[in-house]
């Protein structure tokens, strides 16, 4: 069966009970409060995941994306170091076992500040500690590391030997736990990497499975149809069941936008090609377009 979920922010929660788990700070608040506040929001933050994780069990989402802002300014501390940490760790637990018994799978897709093939040493010891971090979260929720639970980012560079280099170097440096989950994702511009590249040039060399974006193979192809990217992507998920990525350019919504921004509904019907995946859906307006999916799906 394919699942289809969503991305980090319930909009009905948010505005019903502003439920949310994107608490952070600006950098001044973080020097001036420091880490006995960077406790105080990631203890509302997972909180507030349990609440999201129920309402998704009530509403038979089981596909989501969590928020990489759970723990604010992350990249200072470890995350034992947290006043509040012993609570956080029982809350995320908690969460770990509702997901668990509802048959919900929880991805992350840290932010594009995680570059592995960056030319920067300083850049690549952060993005290497953002992942075990990511990593480290899945293994308080009690998670078993594999790629059921991915952790999904981009090579964060252009196509070039040096950057493909620089990445296989980065991924030598990640723990164990990290390499199980680690998945990479097609980029949307002809600079940088299609299914294709990613294929010939990571997944052969690592084995790292592929996350297709079909969004993104609209703008770059590397000659493959969206059918052969996909497929290829596809056979990369050796040992469990594909994530890949969907959404509707904003073009169809607001004419004369980037046709790269992504609209706020998905307006076309998506294709699996006969073929068992999860789809996360990379919309605007979250589970209220994965609900307004559904609706039309019944209706055809």
């Amino acid at each position: 069966m394919n699942n289809l979920g969503y991305c980090c922010i319930n909009l009905t929660l948010q505005k019903k009970n502003k439920i949310t788990t994107n608490r952070t700070m600006r950098q001044a608040t973080f020097l001036d409060r420091g880490i006995s506040y960077c406790s105080e929001l990631a203890l509302l933050n997972c909180k507030d995941l349990y609440k999201i994780l129920e309402w998704n069990s009530q509403n038979n989402v089981n596909l989501f994306r969590i928020s990489s802002n759970l723990f604010p300014w992350n990249s200072e501390y470890a995350l034992e170091d947290l006043p509040d940490f012993l609570e956080i760790s029982n809350i995320l637990k908690s969460c770990g076992h509702l997901a668990t018994q509802s048959k919900q799978r929880l991805i992350f897709h840290p932010d594009h500040f995680v570059k592995l093939a960056s030319e920067s040493d300083k850049t690549k010891k952060n993005s290497i500690h953002d992942l075990e971090v990511h990593s480290k979260i899945f293994d308080l929720m009690g998670f078993v590391p594999s790629f059921h639970n991915p952790i999904n980012i981009h090579v964060g560079c252009k196509l070039t030997k040096d950057s493909i280099q620089r990445f296989l170097n980065s991924v030598e440096l990640l723990s164990e736990n990290v390499m199980k989950r680690l998945v990479i994702e097609n980029d949307d511009k002809a600079a940088m990497f299609s299914v294709k590249d990613l294929y010939e040039n990571i997944h052969k060399q690592t084995g790292i499975p592929i996350t297709f974006d079909y969004h993104h193979h609209k703008f770059h192809d590397s000659s493959l149809t969206e059918e052969a990217a996909f497929h290829l992507a596809n056979s990369t998920w050796v040992t469990h069941k594909p994530v890949f990525h969907y959404s509707s350019s904003r073009l169809i919504e607001t004419p004369g936008v980037n046709p790269r921004a992504h609209a706020d509904y998905i307006h076309e019907n998506i294709s699996t090609y006969n073929s068992d995946i999860d789809i996360e859906l990379e919309a605007k307006a979250k589970e209220l377009a994965l609900l307004q999916y559904w609706r039309n799906k019944q209706h055809v």
